[in-house]
């Protein structure tokens, strides 16, 4: 199974998720780093080797991508970016032809059926393929209950699949107003938890434990 997590505004909240979904995996998971902060949420060093976005734009064969793989966990391997230098909410690898990002879903999807695992990618806020993400099983758009986010996420060309909710005080917004402006239904809501944003800040994630509530909330659909 493939899981592509991703956000129509910045700060929504998507590396944590798709970093705490993969960690939180009791089966083999391997993570797609589309947007670069992976390694530093993670408290990784920056990986030494090229990525997924020198892939792209390279013509190397599919088979090359097992090298470019770092494990974070006995379960947890890590396809890291690459590239450092692509902007947020730019298109990610503008010049990859269409048949490049064709094999790269391709692969991924044999890791999954290989190992019997599932695949979590990281897209942040990056403009992909249409193709791509039509590809991904699920697409889960996290988002808070903010209406520029809500406005935003109604302009994607593809639909998501399903809606992971920041759930944080002082919107009016409710569920079903999101369901209704996104025409998907909501498979998760994390509560807003101060003990994840110092985690994350200080690179904790993979050290520390999950909050509880965080915990409950990814695996109930981790499937």
């Amino acid at each position: 199974m493939i899981t592509l997590c991703y956000a129509a505004k910045g700060g929504s909240g998507t590396t944590v998720v798709a970093c705490s979904r993969a960690i939180g995996s009791l089966g083999p998971v391997l993570l797609v780093d589309l947007d670069g902060d992976v390694p530093a949420m993670l408290g990784l060093a920056e990986p030494d080797r090229p990525g997924a976005v020198d892939w792209l734009a390279s013509k190397a064969p599919s088979a090359h991508l097992d090298d470019l793989l770092v494990a974070v966990t006995p379960n947890c391997s890590l396809l890291p970016t690459g590239r450092t230098d692509v902007a947020p909410t730019s298109t990610l690898a503008p010049d990859a032809s269409p048949a490049r990002w064709d094999a790269l879903i391709d692969w991924l999807g044999e890791w999954s059926v290989d190992s019997g695992g599932s695949v979590v990618v990281d897209a942040g806020t990056h403009r992909l393929p249409s193709a791509f993400v039509e590809r991904c099983p699920q697409r889960w758009l996290v988002t808070r209950a903010c209406y520029l986010s809500l406005r935003r996420a109604g302009r994607l060309p593809v639909a998501p699949t399903g809606v992971v909710l920041v759930d944080e005080p002082g919107h009016p917004l409710g569920p079903r107003d999101i369901e209704r402006s996104l025409c998907a239904p909501i498979v998760a809501t994390v509560d807003w938890d101060i003990r994840v944003t110092r985690s994350v800040d200080a690179g904790l994630l993979l050290g520390g434990r999950l909050p509880r509530s965080l915990h409950r909330a990814l695996a109930r659909i981790a499937t």
